[in-house]
């Protein structure tokens, strides 16, 4: 079974500015590495070597490191170039024909570090009969995020963004496994945001995955920080 996948990495990173008005926040680097470098790595380690990448913010970096990965051979990276942002649904239904021939799409938010076994995330997935399987975390903070609930089988019974009295603390991980064809039925549905505008439609037909491992947002300069300190921890490639 083919298995493709697609890396969200053109946002603006307003809360890294000063550091991504030079650097595009998909580039910046934890511990010596660039972000989008773990991605590859959890992909390669996946056998997954079919990847869209967006682009946007500094894109002409991103376009270089693109080349750079390509020509080592292995893993090929596509460029799916946005000149205005199209959300992270959006980037769906532009490139609807992504999945015309693959089985399943992973769809992953380059913008988080993660140890996450994405080969066991895409194998649950074929063991259920659900279109499309959600990467959960466990959050210490479950009203700043979207949040799921699961039944005895693991299939998500609801889904509410930043909850005010949240039922869980199963956070959405920003990673998602699509059957080809859910993954056209989101590039119809001509959404903008997979939290607001996808996942509540794959209520009761979706299954969560609440991953056991690390699992961090890098979206500030703190969060940056302690990624640092978690990355030489975690590993090994990094010092």
């Amino acid at each position: 079974m083919s298995v493709k996948a697609i890396l969200l990495a053109g946002g603006l990173g307003t809360r890294l500015r000063p550091l991504t008005e030079t650097t595009p926040k998909c580039l910046i680097p934890v511990a010596g590495k660039p972000m989008l470098d773990y991605w590859i790595d959890a992909l390669e380690a996946a056998g997954i070597t079919q990847v869209m990448l967006n682009t946007h913010h500094h894109a002409d970096q991103v376009r270089a490191y693109i080349d750079a990965v390509n020509a080592r051979g292995g893993l090929q990276l596509t460029e799916a170039w946005e000149p205005e942002l199209l959300g992270s649904a959006g980037t769906v239904t532009a490139n609807r024909d992504w999945a015309d021939d693959a089985d399943q799409v992973v769809v992953i938010y380059a913008d988080n570090l993660s140890d996450i076994d994405l080969a066991a995330l895409v194998a649950l997935h074929r063991g259920h009969d659900h279109p499309m399987t959600m990467a959960l975390f466990h959050t210490p903070y479950p009203e700043k995020c979207g949040i799921a609930t699961l039944d005895g089988d693991g299939r998500v019974t609801a889904f509410v963004e930043k909850p005010d009295q949240p039922e869980s603390d199963l956070a959405n991980a920003g990673i998602y496994v699509l059957d080809a064809e859910a993954w056209r039925e989101v590039a119809d549905m001509e959404g903008f945001d997979f939290g607001f505008d996808i996942i509540p439609a794959f209520v009761g037909r979706m299954v969560g995955y609440p991953h056991p491992g690390y699992h961090r947002d890098i979206g500030t300069h703190e969060s940056l920080a302690q990624a640092e300190i978690d990355a030489k921890r975690l590993f090994r490639d990094v010092s």
